[in-house]
């Protein structure tokens, strides 16, 4: 399981942060929705910032997460990445096709 967190850095790219696990377990975090999903989505595949501070939690499959820096992550079931890069070129996901998420929102 690793947590991580992708946000936009005075670059306007997309970057990787690794979370220490401590600072995600046993804290009580406000959310505002949860989003269950399994369905693709074509335009994920393609630059895109994300739409909303959320969670997202990998249930089953993975999806691998590519950013405008160069850097690549994949994400299997258990992992958990905080999208925060709202703003710039965002990043490209490539999913595998069982790939079942958790969206937890934030804001």
């Amino acid at each position: 399981m690793i947590f991580v967190r992708l946000y936009t850095g005075s670059d306007g790219q997309s970057h990787f942060e690794d979370l220490p696990a401590a600072s995600v377990f046993s804290r009580l975090m406000p959310a505002t929705g949860l989003m269950f999903k399994n369905e693709p989505s074509p335009h994920i595949l393609d630059w895109h910032p994300a739409p909303r501070r959320q969670y997202c939690v990998t249930l089953a499959g993975s999806v691998e997460i590519r950013t405008g820096d160069g850097a690549s992550r994949t994400f299997q079931a258990g992992d958990v990445f905080l999208a925060e890069d709202l703003t710039g070129q965002g990043h490209v996901a490539v999913p595998s096709e069982n790939w079942t998420r958790l969206f937890v929102t934030l804001d």
